[in-house]
């Protein structure tokens, strides 16, 4: 199994709905992407100077299912929309 994490800072400016616009996006895309099998989507509560202001965990049972994802077109919209609000993404892949 592919575990997908990603955890994103959003810029200072309508910050708390644009968190929640992307929250609903992303969690939007595991009805529409066939090979994205789960997506748990967090918004940080802790606030300290280390944290990010949401996550997102997804899972996937191939590394060619990861770029199915990656490239598909519901995908591509919500990387759009969060491009225009984040200021800094991290990411992590792995086997599981």
């Amino acid at each position: 199994m592919i575990v997908h994490i990603v955890m994103f800072d959003f810029k200072a400016e309508n910050k708390k709905e644009v968190i929640a616009t992307t929250k609903m996006m992303l969690e939007g895309l595991v009805e529409k992407i066939e090979p994205l099998l789960s997506m748990e989507v967090g918004i940080d509560f802790n606030g300290s100077e280390r944290a990010m202001d949401l996550s997102l965990i997804s899972t996937f049972k191939t590394k060619e299912d990861l770029g199915t994802y990656a490239t598909h077109p519901a995908h591509l919209e919500v990387v759009a929309f969060i491009k225009e609000h984040a200021t800094l993404s991290k990411v992590v892949d792995y086997i599981k």
